[in-house]
């Protein structure tokens, strides 16, 4: 088993929901990123999505664009993001999953990134913009490199896309709670129990929901609906207003108040 099935098999006999935190790999620089992966650890996250910055990051809301933004300005480069993966094993097993777009991994590669990814102790990748219909190539490598390739499913996937994803699932289904970009919304969709449980339905890959989960409440909402809740761009706002050991703390603070929502 991979870490990432270890730790849903963890949580399922506990009784429990996987808390998933993203946050971008470099904002405000790499050296807090490997800080903040074990701090997000400690304070109940049980795994970890490092957002890969791009310069057109199209599925991002302006919270997460502008983390890229500072992040790419700080110099963070991929290469750079798995040495500080590498750097960080020496601390942590907790699951790490890189989070992007499939430019930056095309020009990278996709034969030497899987493998130095593997290499680093990175336990999966989810391309946003990456189809299951386009994803041959890429699962190859993935598969051939121990990594699980996430597939994303929204609220305007059909039946197809539903059959395919879940043929080719590898570590959990990430199901998009709302259309439209990432981001805080007020309000949590009313279908969202409905749609995860069609998922569920038709595969015994765990599924996590995200997109706009922006406070406890919320996160507990969904969590209910799913094997696990994604919270991001709430986390990532903190980055704007926070800086050195109050971003620590505000980091800290935020998720252990979502771990206990959902375990409640």
């Amino acid at each position: 088993m991979s870490r990432i099935s270890d730790t849903f098999a963890r949580c399922r006999a506990q009784g429990s929901k996987a808390l998933v935190t993203f946050i971008t790999a470099g904002d405000p620089n790499l050296a807090a990123t490997e800080e903040l992966i074990p701090l997000l650890e400690r304070n109940g996250a049980d795994i970890i999505e490092l957002g890969v910055p791009f310069s057109d990051p199209m599925a991002d809301g302006p919270t997460i664009q502008l983390a890229s933004e500072r992040a790419l300005a700080a110099g963070t480069t991929l290469d750079k993001i798995l040495a500080t993966v590498k750097a960080v094993r020496r601390r942590t097993q907790v699951p790490i999953i890189l989070m992007g777009y499939y430019n930056p991994l095309l020009n990278y590669g996709l034969e030497r990134f899987t493998s130095d990814a593997a290499a680093a102790g990175v336990d999966g990748v989810l391309v946003v913009d990456l189809p299951p219909e386009e994803a041959d190539e890429l699962q190859s490598c993935t598969d051939r490199h121990g990594l699980d390739l996430i597939f994303l499913l929204t609220p305007t996937s059909d039946a197809a896309r539903l059959r395919k994803v879940t043929r080719r699932a590898r570590g959990f289904i990430y199901y998009v709670s709302v259309t439209g970009v990432t981001g805080a919304r007020r309000d949590v969709e009313r279908s969202i129990g409905a749609n995860v449980a069609a998922i569920k339905a038709q595969t015994a890959v765990p599924v996590v929901v995200g997109f706009g989960v922006s406070t406890p409440e919320q996160a507990a909402e969904v969590a209910a609906a799913g094997d696990g809740v994604v919270v991001g761009s709430a986390i990532v706002k903190l980055f704007e207003q926070h800086r050195d050991t109050a971003l620590q703390s505000a980091v800290g603070e935020f998720t252990a108040g979502l771990k206990r929502a959902i375990a409640n």
